[in-house]
């Protein structure tokens, strides 16, 4: 448990002893960074059918069946073995929904092949640009969405996911460490290198470096 703060291991004393709602108020907590993580995972063909909110009901009911197995062998911080098992059930509805489509090679480029489903590169350029409302500056951003994902597609899988892991779903440089399962001096070190030439290819592209690049 040394993972984990007092407070949450104080918290999973109680739901080890009954307390439904002291594992409602942990998933509570971290809904918000979970949802983050299933809307960028989320396959673009399955969102008319299922979304986030039924991604994370159904995780929340694999986060208490599975519990008990959490508190014999904790070797992640409970935040991230959460992330896991949402993942783990947006990934069996994937295959419950496209099943052979799973593998098509036209999918848009994933991120880093690991337990969980593949980010899009169009989700996390979408989401670095920001939002704007205006007719005019939807028409500019869609163009830089293209751009910047095209920038995206051509970083190494993992230096996609790291920046992923840390400007969309808002992992600490520890935790995302611990999510890729490498040291975290590597992880720090991946992360500024693959922002730097992030940069690099936006700047060398028509038009220059696009607004996305100071929030990098």
């Amino acid at each position: 448990m040394e993972h984990n703060s007092a407070d949450v291991v104080e918290l999973l004393r109680r739901a080890r002893a009954g307390d439904a709602e002291a594992l409602n108020e942990i998933f509570a907590r971290h809904r918000d960074r979970l949802r983050r993580m299933v809307e960028m995972r989320l396959d673009r063909r399955v969102q008319a059918r299922i979304d986030a909110s039924d991604v994370l009901h159904d995780a929340y009911v694999d986060v208490v069946k599975r519990l008990d197995e959490y508190l014999r062998e904790p070797h992640l911080p409970l935040f991230l073995w959460m992330r896991l098992v949402v993942g783990e059930r947006l990934l069996m509805l994937h295959r419950q929904h496209l099943g052979r489509q799973m593998r098509d090679a036209g999918r848009e480029v994933s991120l880093y092949r690991g337990a969980l489903p593949e980010a899009s590169s169009a989700a996390l350029a979408a989401h670095l640009l920001g939002k704007h409302t205006s007719p005019t500056q939807a028409i500019v951003r869609a163009e830089r969405v293209l751009r910047l994902q095209e920038a995206l597609n051509t970083l190494q899988p993992l230096d996609r996911e790291i920046l992923s892991l840390r400007h969309f779903e808002d992992l600490t440089n520890a935790e995302a460490a611990q999510a890729l399962g490498i040291h975290e001096d590597a992880a720090a070190k991946r992360y500024v290198r693959a922002a730097r030439r992030l940069k690099e290819i936006l700047a060398q592209m028509p038009g220059g470096s696009c607004d996305s690049s100071a929030s990098l």
